[in-house]
């Protein structure tokens, strides 16, 4: 028997076939890119049909492979923070709202003011902060500047649900993963927080938000147009979608307080899974289940940095790992604040923007690219000093930090720790299927440890240069946000 994966990202729609003992299984992969709207005002959406339509694409390829036939359930994850407006007839009436989307940065002095200085309590609360990654600056944004189709919205969703809603014909629930990431999650009792919702966004918005539920309430029996379309999945269970870092940590082994997952995509993130009284105060606290708080810190900037850089701004091809790696740290002479779609953890400046400094005519393509991948080391280890412990062991995915022996030890030498390369290609993929497995057979989430290809050791010399860099980067951030 096997278990299809539903993996939506910020740049690619996959499904991918697992074997019942969350093993990927050979050519079982079906993908699509997709890419979202932006511009310069910092819209960051996508388009919600031509969304479903991929994911839809993605299914219907992968049901001919042959290990399709005895499919035992479906699980999802999906990028977070998302969400859209539904209206009366069940469809969106607003685009779908991604973490990156920047233009509510003016809304944020108005929050700020609703909750009378205090900011902390909110973020203790719902283990996020007042920013533009999140629901209640996003809500208002719409309300303010596109009030008609605010005023249509009957209930708030995530992209996963709908997806369900559309398949099964009904509302569907919020994982309380996802819901995690608005913004609006009372964390510790996982139930929307009413009073913040009321407060920040106002009184209309709280009946309009989803049910909850743990990731493992699982829905069956599609439509009759999907029960023909996809014969083998008409009475699956699908498992609700949960969040793509928090499927990361558990793909990658990082399901306690003695891992630190760190992942690295179209962006980047560091966490783990651990209890804290308190949330720090550059980080974030999440849900992978209601049993399961994850800390850590994500960034806008990771491969996506790169693809700026090296594709689109220079329309270069060529493979320069070698040299980037026999060059010592921060000879470019530059100093880069990488925060390309804004920034947040570890500053959460809602107005932050990508900065280069010390550009000389001397500077070449190869001092641009490595200043660049530095940068978003430097920017990690930001976050990696506020969740670190003694005896924590960082545990990387991410096809990037497998392809760049380069960029691995950067981060080795920024976070002055050795970290572990997994050899697992689809740690997200692999963790949507663990959690399937717990809730199905009551196997342990670390029962089945991925495989470590290399470990990447720090060099002190490189350490002290990248301590040096960090500083340097840090008071440019100084000067321009305070």
């Amino acid at each position: 028997m096997s278990l299809l994966i539903i993996d939506l990202g910020s740049s690619s729609a996959r499904a991918l076939l697992f074997a019942d003992d969350a093993r990927l299984l050979p050519g079982a992969v079906a993908s699509r890119t997709h890419a979202f709207a932006s511009d310069n005002e910092g819209r960051s959406t996508a388009d919600v049909e031509g969304l479903r339509a991929l994911v839809e694409g993605c299914i219907d390829e992968i049901l001919q492979h042959p290990s399709a036939a005895d499919i035992r359930a479906v699980g999802m994850a999906c990028f977070v923070g998302n969400w859209l407006g539904i209206a009366a007839d069940g469809r969106a009436c607003t685009p779908l709202f991604t973490y990156a989307d920047t233009r509510s940065h003016e809304q944020i002095p108005q929050l700020l003011e609703k909750l009378a200085g205090n900011a902390g309590d909110y973020h203790q609360a719902t283990g996020c902060r007042l920013h533009t990654a999140y629901l209640p600056a996003q809500y208002n944004w719409l309300c303010h500047h596109e009030p008609a189709a605010a005023a249509r919205i009957q209930r708030i969703s995530d992209f996963g649900s709908y997806l369900y809603a559309r398949w099964f014909g009904r509302d569907m629930p919020t994982s309380l993963s996802v819901a995690s990431w608005t913004g609006l999650l009372d964390s510790e009792n996982c139930q929307w927080h009413v009073d913040y919702a009321r407060k920040l966004c106002g009184a209309g918005l709280p009946p309009r938000l989803p049910a909850l539920a743990d990731y493992d309430d699982a829905q069956s029996g599609l439509t009759d147009a999907y029960a023909r379309r996809w014969k083998s999945l008409r009475d699956v269970p699908f498992f609700l979608a949960v969040g793509d870092g928090a499927a990361a940590n558990v793909g990658s082994g990082a399901v306690d307080a003695r891992h630190i997952a760190l992942t690295i995509g179209t962006t980047a993130a560091l966490r783990a899974v651990k209890a804290v009284q308190r949330v720090p105060a550059g980080l974030w606290r999440y849900l992978v289940s209601a049993d399961m708080p994850l800390v850590g810190g994500a960034t806008s900037e990771g491969g996506n940095v790169y693809q700026w850089l090296w594709r689109d701004l220079l329309r270069e091809t060529a493979d320069l790992d070698a040299q980037l790696l026999a060059r010592p740290p921060a000879v470019h002479g530059l100093v880069v604040l990488p925060l390309l779609a804004g920034e947040r953890a570890p500053g959460w400046q809602t107005d932050a923007s990508g900065t280069i400094h010390g550009l000389r005519r001397s500077t070449n393509r190869l001092d641009l690219l490595q200043a660049h991948l530095e940068a978003v080391a430097l920017r990690l280890s930001l976050i990696y000093q506020q969740l670190r412990s003694p005896e924590a062991r960082v545990l990387a995915g991410g096809g990037a930090l497998n392809a760049s022996k380069a960029w691995a030890q950067m981060l080795a030498d920024a976070f002055a720790c050795s970290i572990m390369l997994l050899a697992e290609s689809e740690v997200t993929a692999r963790g949507v299927a663990l959690m399937i497995r717990r809730s199905l057979d009551g196997v342990a989430l670390d029962a089945k440890l991925p495989q470590v290809s290399r470990t990447v050791h720090p060099e002190p010399a490189r350490v002290e240069k990248m301590r040096a860099a960090r500083e340097r980067q840090s008071e440019l951030y100084r000067r321009l946000y305070g």
